[in-house]
């Protein structure tokens, strides 16, 4: 299993309001962790030149990437390629991802190919009731539909908005859980969420943190607030706290 301790990692889509990655990397340390995934936000999959730049950047500051995402797969073979591209090139094993509900099976087909071509998996975020995948039903048929190749990252507080289990579904997926999204939601009267600590809104965090050790989990875990968009560090560093005692 995963060390959850000194593995957790955060993704850099909390600090979207830095763009600059070098910043982006001098937070991810003041936040106490040393692994992050990183979004469209903070790297352009597209350009690949890019890429050695970017990459080359987090070696040296000694933050690894662990993942990228997350990723819209069409079964455009060109475009998905670059993804995996940069996710081997960066020594990282994970994408998070999405289909599209018309571009299956077939971009399914297409994701395994180059799943196996470069040893890297991928894993549907599951992104709430507006998700055709949000829903453990939908995900099930999924696995049900692909191989080992496609997994699942578990997006913690979006599970909870879709009126699922975040901890069943952890149980349920155990298999083929790949990785962690680690977030939580308070909702108001009519359902809207609201970024809160991990652990103080709607998660049952101690329950999850069993399920996933049950899973013997090897995958990666990422913190993800997306509330105090312009000094997000302190919730963040709270976050990290919060789980680590879990643990």
């Amino acid at each position: 299993m995963m060390d959850l301790k000194s593995e957790l990692g955060v993704q850099s889509y909390c600090f979207r309001h830095f763009k600059d990655n070098a910043e982006v990397i001098e937070l991810v340390k003041e936040c106490d962790l040393a692994a992050i995934e990183l979004c469209g936000v903070h790297v352009d999959f597209n350009d690949e030149s890019t890429f050695d730049d970017v990459i080359g950047l987090y070696s040296d500051a000694g933050v690894r990437i662990v993942s990228i995402g997350c990723e819209n797969f069409r079964g455009d073979e060109v475009a998905d390629r670059k993804r995996f591209e940069f996710v081997k090139k960066a020594g990282a094993s994970f994408i998070a991802a999405a289909f599209g509900i018309d571009d299956v099976p077939e971009a399914y087909r297409v994701a395994e190919k180059l799943s196996d071509e470069y040893g890297v998996r991928l894993a549907i975020h599951n992104h709430g009731g507006r998700d055709w995948l949000g829903n453990s039903t939908s995900l099930g048929h999924a696995f049900a539909n692909t191989t080992g190749a496609v997994g699942l990252c578990l997006d913690t507080a979006w599970a909870l908005a879709a009126s699922e289990n975040p901890v069943k579904m952890a149980e349920r997926f155990a298999e083929r859980l790949y990785g962690l999204h680690f977030k939580d939601f308070v909702f108001d009267r009519v359902g809207r969420p609201e970024d809160v600590v991990i652990g103080t809104g709607a998660l049952d965090l101690p329950g999850l943190i069993e399920a996933v050790k049950a899973a013997d989990f090897s995958g990666y875990a990422v913190i993800e607030y997306e509330g105090d968009v312009e000094d997000p560090v302190p919730a963040i560093r709270k976050c990290v706290e919060a789980v680590r005692g879990a643990v």
